[in-house]
């Protein structure tokens, strides 16, 4: 085009050479904005190639996550529930144990109002000895070790 202007009629040539370098610039404008476009075009793609693959990894990473979650979560509550079986056990083994105290304590009770009943039973007829000069049913050796072994159920009930 170039050439065809510089060969007409210098009137319009030079009107038709304007035109030609303005018409050149704006191409070499227009070439440079798409280079400019392009290169930005293929940085983003780029860029969104990388994080897609970063998501990914990102996506497996989580769903590893959340399993691993999941299963602690599963051995939290399995816990747990042992915890509630071994409080609820130990509870009954308590009950259990207060029962058997109080057991225990009620035939201590009965024993000893038996040796206190004996025992008073046991003085009646050395008293009566005693008053009247005459003893019926035991001598004096079988009163001390009757006196002896109530010290030793004194002693024992020290003991408790």
């Amino acid at each position: 085009m170039d050439l065809e202007a510089r060969s007409l009629q210098p009137n319009v040539k030079v009107v038709l050479l304007a035109k030609l370098r303005e018409y050149k610039s704006d191409l070499n404008n227009l070439k440079s904005e798409h280079k400019r476009l392009a290169s930005a075009n293929s940085n983003q793609a780029a860029r969104d190639d990388l994080l897609e693959s970063g998501m990914a990894d990102a996506m497996s990473v989580s769903a590893n996550q959340r399993g691993r979650l999941m299963m602690s979560t599963e051995r939290l509550n399995e816990s747990s529930d042992r915890i509630k079986e071994s409080r609820r056990t130990m509870l009954e083994t308590e009950e259990h144990g207060v029962s058997i105290l109080q057991d225990l304590h009620q035939q201590r009770q009965s024993l000893l109002h038996a040796n206190d009943t004996v025992f008073l039973l046991l003085k009646v007829p050395y008293r009566l000895h005693l008053l009247t000069g005459k003893f019926e049913g035991k001598d004096e050796k079988e009163i001390n070790e009757e006196r002896r072994k109530k010290e030793q159920v004194k002693e024992i009930k020290m003991l408790f």
